[in-house]
């Protein structure tokens, strides 16, 4: 903590507690006053403290507006991204704990390794583009030519640090790849269904879910990863009802 920052009287100060370390040694929490207006965002005051205090913090920022995913940390327990959590949601007379999300393997300070979900994704060969929602014959704003709809899912990786299922197996899908299987097989990608049913039904697919809740309650995009999931569920039901009675789905 930098204690020679000047103070401005009418500005609240803010505590973060950061946690702050690196592979190979321990974890510690460290707390840094910052300067910023109750209408500023958590992203706004951590790259201040980069800025200002410590140029050693490490962490991960891009689009400040959620279309990223890029910042996701827990904060006082809770997963959020930074640049939509505001500062106003909180009391300058309490800590702001912020820390990195869990079950990524963690790289320093607010930063982890996000590969692992991505490689999940990749397997499943999710698209951001949905084919069957294009707008190119809805109506646009004006000056604007065209337009295509992406996926809500912004691979922030917030659901799986929330899953508790993750903390006792790695090996899990987890609720962003789960409910990226159930959206691709609810519309006609040509893909190959076959291999997305299988996917899920591995022991740690669709099945290893406890249905917390955990994944929705802090998805940052409304994906609901929790209904797709129990939607999964019962498109392998109903694939199992037809391969032994012979029926259709």
């Amino acid at each position: 903590m930098n204690s020679s920052i000047r103070r401005n009287p009418r500005m609240p100060t803010w505590q973060l507690r950061l946690l702050r370390g690196r592979p190979g040694s321990s974890p510690r929490l460290e707390t840094y006053p910052v300067e910023l207006p109750a209408e500023a965002y958590l992203i706004d005051a951590v790259e201040k403290i980069w800025a200002e205090q410590d140029r050693s913090l490490l962490f991960r920022h891009a689009c400040h507006h959620a279309s990223c995913g890029a910042c996701g940390v827990r904060v006082n327990g809770r997963e959020r991204l930074m640049c939509i959590t505001p500062l106003r949601e909180f009391s300058p007379d309490r800590p702001i704990r912020v820390e990195p999300l869990r079950h990524f393997p963690w790289l320093g300070d607010l930063l982890v390794d996000v590969s692992p979900m991505m490689r999940r994704m990749a397997e499943v060969g999710f698209a951001i583009i949905r084919r069957d929602e294009l707008t190119a014959d809805r109506p646009l704003p004006e000056g604007i030519e065209q337009g295509t709809r992406f996926e809500d899912c912004i691979e922030c990786g917030l659901c799986l640090s929330a899953c508790p299922v993750m903390a006792a197996d790695e090996d899990y899908l987890g609720p962003a790849t789960l409910a990226a299987i159930e959206r691709m097989l609810s519309e006609p990608r040509d893909r190959d269904a076959a291999r997305l049913l299988a996917l899920a039904d591995d022991p740690h697919g669709a099945w290893r879910c406890h249905s917390a809740m955990e994944c929705t309650a802090v998805c940052p995009s409304n994906v609901d990863p929790a209904s797709a999931i129990g939607r999964l569920r019962r498109w392998l039901i109903a694939e199992k009802l037809r391969r032994w009675f012979g029926g259709g789905r």
